[in-house]
């Protein structure tokens, strides 16, 4: 029988600062696409439209690597998945130093790098909370979470320095470094699987009502049967439309075509990042206390206006009003969505269940950060491309009301 805990500090907030350190660091693979997008152009002369296509292929294999991802934690453990992707990360950003042809972009960026980050991100995060914790789970996947805003807002402007004043390699060069020696060691020390591996229940269980269930063997047949995977899907892809293929591969360069400066740029983000990471938590929290459906409903409203907004910004005071208010619903759909696929489906089946719904997030931040970079292409600016993008949003609100919210106890 495993013990309620044994430790002065509950282990599960062990795994969680570990997790959170991991995705903090990879949250720099996600980064620096937007900040080297325009030094790839003036040293390879590439089109935009060629480097776009590597990062497209790079959130297709992030989004479709991560079921399989899920399904092998959910069967085999996080730790062990995670360490592997984590060495494919580090091999694809270290080999892209080299890289002379657009065609090796595709092989580093798009094929490394995009199957191998899939290892360290919520798939992996959720895959874990929703094990180590019954209490305040929304609050704990909110804090992983704002793991991705925290690191964009350490990450961001340090690498467009490093890639202002040492070139796009030496940024590169330094994620590979920030995961071989401090995310993939942490991983490898301190990061476990499930409460029962250290002889203890998840936290705030009371013994009872918390049994040890196996993956079921087919998850997603009856996943796949409800309508309620469909509306998680489609919402959740919808997200990705509006956040991560759009903003960062293309926000920098809009910015600085419109006058900004790399460095406003840069600090827009960063401050997208410190608002994203109260916002993200806040959302755990809402979650965990008033349901998922209406605070998911309510962040898809604020980011469509804010995205139809966004390309009558002129002034740096209006852009930093914009990152503020756009970067608190940035990442706060992430619990609500995580925490309703497991009550919808199962914790047992997490992994797999929530990675096809990041999946479906990955075909439309790739369908964002292509298309964008063709409206680009036609149009001669973005402008189109975010003010489409806030319509979709629009349309997921809708898409959410729809999704029927299971009764849980909340604490």
């Amino acid at each position: 029988m495993p013990k309620s805990n044994t430790y002065s500090v509950h282990y599960a907030w062990v795994v969680l600062a570990v997790t959170f350190l991991c995705l903090f660091v990879a949250s720099a693979l996600r980064s620096i696409p937007g900040i080297i997008m325009m030094s790839l152009e003036q040293e390879f002369d590439w089109h935009r439209e060629t480097i776009s296509g590597a990062i497209s292929l790079n959130l297709v294999l992030f989004g479709l690597a991560g079921p399989f991802l899920g399904r092998l934690m959910d069967l085999y453990g996080a730790k062990r998945i995670s360490v592997i992707t984590l060495i494919l990360s580090v091999a694809g950003a270290g080999g892209s130093v080299f890289m002379q042809e657009s065609w090796q972009m595709y092989l580093f960026w798009g094929l490394l790098i995009g199957a191998g980050s899939g290892g360290t991100s919520m798939i992996m995060g959720s895959a874990l909370i929703n094990r180590w914790f019954h209490r305040n789970r929304g609050l704990a996947l909110g804090i992983l979470g704002a793991a991705f805003s925290s690191g964009q807002l350490v990450f961001t402007p340090v690498l467009m320095q490093i890639n202002v004043h040492e070139g796009w390699r030496a940024a590169t060069l330094f994620i590979a470094v920030a995961l071989g020696l401090v995310a993939l060691p942490l991983v490898l020390k301190f990061l476990r699987d499930d409460p029962e591996s250290k002889g203890l229940l998840p936290y705030g269980a009371n013994g009872v009502h918390e049994t040890v269930i196996k993956p079921d063997r087919n998850p997603m047949r009856s996943a796949m049967s409800s309508p309620q995977f469909w509306l998680l899907a489609l919402s959740f892809g919808i997200c990705g439309l509006t956040t991560s293929g759009l903003f960062q591969t293309h926000l920098i360069p809009h910015g600085i075509e419109h006058g900004f400066t790399e460095m406003t740029m840069a600090t827009s983000l960063g401050v997208m990042g410190a608002a994203d990471v109260f916002g993200t938590i806040l959302s755990g929290w809402l979650c965990d206390r008033y349901g998922k459906r209406w605070p998911l409903a309510f962040y898809y409203v604020v980011r469509g206006a804010t995205l139809i907004l966004l390309p009558s910004i002129d002034t740096t005071g209006q852009l930093m009003i914009f990152s503020i208010i756009y970067g608190m619903n940035w990442l706060s759909t992430i619990p609500a969505t995580s925490a309703l696929t497991a009550d919808l489906f199962g914790k047992q089946n997490v992994g797999v269940v929530f990675g096809w719904i990041c999946f479906a997030h990955q075909i439309g931040a790739a369908i964002a950060a292509y298309s964008a970079g063709y409206v680009h292409s036609l149009m001669g600016d973005y402008n189109l491309a975010f003010v489409a993008s806030g319509l979709f949003a629009f349309v997921a609100t809708g898409i959410v009301l729809f999704i029927k919210e299971p009764q849980t106890v909340r604490f």
